[in-house]
This record gives structure tokens, C-alpha cells and sequence, in this order.
């Protein structure tokens, strides 16, 4: 079987449909372990309209999408984009508990919860710097 799918992925094409695949399922896996975590219902919020859980979760979106974009530009397999853009997603989740942690005067969650769009969109640009940082060491 990893014959079959190392034969696929030696193609061009069906190297962007590996990649392509493994972006698409990694992204709804992380998001998923993001929602486990943030104390509000990402898609719920967003339903609702709220712009800074849209802002915060585009920006959680952004990052696991532009780590694996530069596992994917190390020219590595992708085995090993899937390798290192779990540990970018970690590096993330962990950055997001900092992030929490680090503003012990009120809760992330609870201000982007209630549409506290400053706070919104500050998150979403440290998703977005880290993921550039995070990106930049795997290659």
C-alpha cells in the first residue's frame, strides 16, 4: 500500500492531491482540538456573528495552513510535512495557552466570547507572526 501511494505521490499531480488531502485533514483536526480547548463554540459564535471569534479562529486557521506551507517548501515527503506541521500546531496550541496565561487581567476567551474585537484581532495577528516563526524554523 505505501508503495502504491509513494508511486501516486512521485507525480506532480498527485503530489498536490497528497498535499492537498493532508492539508484539508489536518486543518479540520487541529480546529477541532482548538475548539476542545477555547471555552466558547467556535462555530456557533461565528454563526451567531460574532467577528472576533471569526477573526480569532481565521487567524488559527491562517497558521496551521501557512506551517504546513513551509513544510511543504523544505522539500520534504509528505510523511514529513505531516510530521512538522504537527509540531507547528503544537507550538501554536502551546502559544495559544501562553498567550492566556501571560493576560492575567482577563480572560481571552471571555473577551473574545463577547466580541471584544481589539482582543479578536490580536490574536489573530500573534496566530498569524507565530505561525511565520514556527514555518521559518522548519525549513
Amino acid at each position: 500500500m505505501k508503495m502504491a501511494i509513494d508511486e501516486l505521490l512521485s507525480h506532480p499531480l498527485g503530489m498536490m492531491l497528497g498535499y492537498f488531502s493532508v492539508a484539508v485533514l489536518e486543518l479540520i483536526v487541529f480546529l477541532s482540538c482548538f475548539e476542545l480547548v477555547t471555552r466558547y463554540k467556535c462555530w456557533e459564535e461565528i454563526k451567531r456573528g460574532n467577528i472576533s471569534v471569526a477573526m480569532a479562529t481565521g487567524g488559527k486557521m491562517f497558521g496551521i495552513c501557512n506551517v504546513l506551507r513551509f513544510a511543504m517548501e523544505a522539500k520534504s515527503s509528505v510523511y514529513d510535512t505531516m510530521i512538522w506541521s504537527f509540531v507547528g500546531f503544537l507550538l501554536l496550541l502551546a502559544a495559544y495557552f501562553l498567550f492566556e496565561f501571560l493576560t492575567p487581567v482577563f480572560s481571552i476567551d471571555q473577551e473574545i466570547k463577547e466580541d471584544n474585537r481589539a482582543v479578536g484581532l490580536f490574536s489573530m495577528i500573534i496566530s498569524i507572526s507565530l505561525s511565520y516563526v514556527i514555518g521559518a524554523s522548519v525549513t
